[in-house]
């Protein structure tokens, strides 16, 4: 394809995302069923372009003064492709299924560049109904963390140390400039790609199905590593999903132990068997997805609950742009209200002197550290750990809060630890 013409797929896709609310990993998996005779290299351009565009589409409508898909995929193009306004009329020729040529408003636009007079939500390309928790979470520096979230998302691997040591997945992936994670021991990062470049397969490398490594952001991995799972202990994952921070903590615990694997969704759970067994890990167990009386005989007896709870994904906002878009105060509160309750649940497993590790990849303090508090408020049972030291313990190093206020709990960001966005909570049972 010509780039006049992926740039129209690209605006295509963003106006189809936006009249009918569809998720991006949906528009374009339909596009490209639609269009065989695009190539690999046309799949990656459009959908760097649209993820981009929705990444920055406040930013980038308030410099265009529209907020309609053409002039947001134009924007993108300049500001974060880095395209010059006559590059950009180079492609918009409207010749072969290129885009009409560029009109008056749409040059200024491109040529102003000037986000000064823009309120801090538009700035940091956040929706603006989330401004005040925003503020709440990190003060004046809300618009950083905001445009650190609205940029993209390396490649992490955590390598499963069960099967592999880091020197040989930093070696399987030379050719891709692989480096350390900056924080995680057991993390080997890919940069992102620019512009239409597309990213790695990772997963259909030799290594990944000879189990050496899983992909999982650095951030999750600090999670699983701070939650305290040691050898022999009885473990209990309550949301452990597709297994990303299951098969983290069999290795923590060098397949001795046992985890127990649950989660309320059958189909998110469903992957899970074959990443165990890919993984070599032997010390879990699945209990029934959706069948709570599969958690009765765990009541009081587990050493430490993980509840990776489901959460409004804010943390995520690089890797799921549009999401962010589409999240409304209902989902918000639906989502609070569903922590609060898992919580609760987490709390009748663990044992007196046992832990509990909430954990979200959020930033929002409704659903960190005010569901904390609250709990803490209802379960005098329960008492906070100090999450940085337990963080120094285990990464070498202190790693400070990206919360701007008082609370427990370590929130982690792509602006302050170049991770997602991911809050960790220990909490240890002090009576019965």
């Amino acid at each position: 394809m010509q780039t006049g013409a992926r740039l129209q797929a690209a605006i295509e896709i963003l106006s189809e995302i936006r009249e009918r609310g569809r998720p991006a990993s949906v528009a374009l998996a339909d596009w490209g069923r639609s269009h065989r005779f695009a190539g690999s290299g046309d799949r990656a351009w459009i959908g760097n372009l649209v993820y981009d565009s929705l990444r920055r589409k406040g930013s980038l409508a308030f410099l265009m003064n529209c907020d309609e898909p053409r002039p947001v995929a134009l924007a993108a193009l300049h500001c974060s492709w880095g395209l010059t306004a006559d590059d950009i009329a180079v492609l918009c020729s409207g010749e072969e299924h290129a885009p009409e040529p560029l009109t008056a408003a749409e040059i200024a636009g491109l040529e102003s560049g000037d986000l000064s007079a823009a309120p801090a939500h538009v700035q940091g390309d956040y929706p603006e109904w989330l401004a005040a928790s925003f503020a709440a979470a990190f003060g004046a520096r809300a618009i950083e963390e905001g445009k650190a979230l609205a940029n993209r998302a390396p490649v992490d691997l955590r390598v499963n140390t069960l099967k592999a040591t880091r020197d040989k997945v930093l070696k399987a992936f030379d050719r891709h400039n692989a480096v350390e994670t900056p924080w995680s021991p057991i993390g080997v990062r890919l940069p992102p790609r620019e512009g239409g470049a597309r990213n790695p397969n990772v997963e259909a490398d030799p290594a990944h199905g000879k189990g050496w490594f899983e992909v999982q952001d650095e951030g999750s991995q600090i999670a699983a590593l701070i939650a305290d799972a040691e050898p022999r202990m009885q473990v209990a994952d309550l949301c452990a999903g597709s297994g990303g921070k299951t098969l983290a903590l069999a290795a923590h615990m060098q397949n001795t132990g046992q985890i127990y694997a649950y989660d309320a969704d059958a189909t998110r759970f469903r992957p899970i068997f074959e990443r165990l067994k890919r993984a070599g890990a032997r010390n879990v167990q699945t209990l029934q997805p959706g069948e709570t009386a599969a958690l009765d005989p765990l009541a009081g007896h587990m050493d430490l609950v993980l509840v990776d709870a489901p959460c409004t994904g804010t943390g995520v906002w690089r890797r799921k742009p549009d999401a962010k878009w589409r999240l409304s105060p209902a989902q918000l509160d639906e989502r609070v209200a569903t922590q609060s309750t898992l919580l609760d649940v987490a709390a009748t497993l663990v044992k007196p002197g046992g832990k509990l590790a909430y954990v979200t990849c959020s930033i929002l303090p409704e659903e960190n550290q005010h569901q904390i508090e609250a709990f803490l408020a209802r379960a005098p049972g329960f008492a906070a750990i100090d999450v940085a030291r337990r963080a120094k313990d285990v990464l070498g190093r202190t790693v400070e809060t990206a919360y701007a206020g008082e609370g427990h709990g370590l929130l982690l960001t792509p602006a302050s630890h170049e991770t997602d966005g991911f809050f960790i909570a220990l909490l240890t049972r002090t009576a019965d």
